[in-house]
């Protein structure tokens, strides 16, 4: 990895593990779904290892014994979606953090929940940075989400630069492919559910511990 600063004129930014911390929502929604095909013991490590699985398109039937997976993952999504605007907690000095990189540079949020984007925006204000972005992008507005590049092209456009030109920041394993086929830089944060290990497999250009640091690594 290069911790040279990087030369790019936008910054597309991950929400959740990069800007709110989303655990207790990943938390509430497993323990929902897993009452609702009614297996009583799991374990709380696991329910982490769940969202991971779910992003990268990987089996979880070794975590929910239940025959009828599909009904736990609807439940799971639904719960997920329903309550993460209210459990979901802003990363610590986050409003410092993100008015130093809008100073520096153009900001968009690409995020891969499956909601309108007003509440995304809606929950940004709640935490006082929604004037901070110039774009937002969910689910609902890419037919591929990530790691296709699709979204992260789309809000480059937006925000007037070229894909090339942007950072990709976030918490996530397909965070750092869509940053790399979209052709741009890639910074992972170490403030998600992904370790250091593996998101060092991905060979993103930084990894650092929060994006509190990143305003350092710009030029």
């Amino acid at each position: 990895m290069n911790a040279a600063k990087l030369k790019v004129k936008g910054l597309l930014l991950d929400l959740d593990g990069t800007i709110v911390d989303s655990r207790e929502a990943y938390l509430e929604a497993a323990k929902t779904a897993f009452k609702a095909i009614g297996q009583k013991n799991f374990d709380i490590e696991a329910i982490m290892e769940i969202p991971k699985r779910l992003e990268q398109n990987l089996p979880i039937n070794d975590i929910v014994k239940a025959a009828d997976v599909q009904k736990f993952l609807d439940v799971y999504l639904k719960a997920y979606y329903s309550i993460t605007a209210e459990k979901t907690k802003p990363m610590p000095n986050i409003q410092k953090v993100i008015k130093k990189l809008a100073e520096k540079k153009k900001l968009a949020l690409i995020t891969m929940r499956y909601v309108p984007k007003e509440r995304i925006i809606e929950e940004l204000e709640r935490f006082g940075l929604a004037k901070y972005f110039q774009h937002v992008t969910t689910a609902l507005d890419a037919r591929s989400p990530k790691p296709s590049p699709e979204a992260l092209i789309k809000c480059a456009e937006k925000l007037c630069v070229q894909a090339c030109d942007c950072a990709v920041v976030g918490d996530s394993v397909a965070d750092v492919r869509a940053g790399k086929n979209a052709g741009a830089k890639t910074v992972a944060v170490l403030s998600g559910i992904f370790s250091r290990q593996e998101l060092e497999k991905e060979k993103p250009d930084l990894i650092l511990e929060s994006l509190s640091q990143l305003p350092d690594f710009l030029e």
